[in-house]
């Protein structure tokens, strides 16, 4: 694999004294717009602050075990028993979903993802299994065994609108960004050209425990041991590089932003098989499609 595209301190999008200032444990990126790292991987809260009982959406839903931090952070930002007014999944993975039944059920949500993401989140199908093959560290050599699902969400579970708009969140757009999961989205809003991106693209080389732990900032693709779909993810980069991005934040790594965060996404989405594709792997070989029920297992 070759290297991935370090970032420097001065793309990140973090303001360590406002944060410490709140004390929410939250990173804030802007008025309405936070987002919390969880382990592995990060919560993005999208609301102003106070917004109070249904005023705000939260996107994505960490790992098992995570809900009482989740509840902690949403009480401190939004009001205490401050629900959300849905949950928004970019996609289904466990390490998106894992508290996401419980806070669903707890909060009385619906919850939103693309159609080709509802057999993973009805019941019906699990996601292919990991691909340790792909190499590049201890998350990548354990990919097997992590969870597939399926969760079921039952009545809870709506499709995203077919007009591209977001449920509750006005100036927003989803766009569909498959690759890493057929039914992946990512979230745009114009007037301040901000991206949720998912997994489409990450900032912290994932496959390692390592750089998740010290979280080395880089422009990174989709993390390899889970990525299905190797062109379509390829087109799905290219997608959100010409959106000119002024901020992105991303499932995993740090908020990024400004022009050396746009060079790095361009020059991911020119030489993203150089840089972003292993040398081998399951679905470069065979690539698990929605179009063929090979994704749906």
């Amino acid at each position: 694999m070759a290297e991935q595209i370090p970032l420097s301190p001065q793309a990140s999008a973090l303001d360590p004294e406002l944060d410490a200032a709140r004390n929410d444990h939250t990173h804030e990126i802007a008025p309405d717009l936070a987002y919390r790292r969880l382990g592995i991987v990060n919560v993005i809260f999208c609301g102003r602050p106070d917004a109070g009982d249904r005023g705000w959406v939260l996107i994505d839903a960490a790992l098992g075990g995570t809900a009482p931090f989740i509840r902690a952070a949403a009480a401190e930002r939004f009001g205490q028993d401050a629900r959300p007014a849905a949950i928004l999944l970019t996609h289904g993975h466990f390490d998106h979903v894992g508290e996401l039944v419980r806070l669903a059920e707890e909060w009385d949500v619906p919850v939103y993802a693309h159609p080709l993401e509802h057999p993973y989140l009805n019941g019906r199908a699990s996601y292919p299994p990991g691909d340790p093959s792909v190499g590049g560290g201890m998350m990548s050599a354990v990919a097997r065994f992590y969870p597939r699902g399926p969760v079921d969400l039952g009545s809870r579970l709506r499709a995203l609108p077919e007009d591209g708009s977001v449920p509750h969140l006005p100036g927003w757009r989803w766009l569909h960004t498959p690759g890493h999961s057929v039914g992946h989205v990512s979230l745009w809003r114009e007037a301040d050209r901000a991206l949720i991106a998912g997994d489409a693209f990450i900032t912290t080389r994932q496959e390692s425990a390592y750089a998740v732990a010290v979280q080395a900032a880089e422009m990174h693709g989709p993390p390899m041991y889970y990525t299905v779909e190797w062109d379509k993810a390829a087109n799905s980069v290219r997608r959100l590089a010409a959106l000119e991005p002024e901020l992105v934040v991303t499932g995993h790594g740090h908020a990024m932003q400004g022009p050396e965060m746009r060079a790095a996404l361009h020059e991911l989405a020119e030489r993203f098989d150089a840089v972003a594709v292993p040398a081998e792997g399951r679905y470069l070989r065979e690539p698990a499609r929605a179009e063929d029920g090979s994704a749906y297992c």
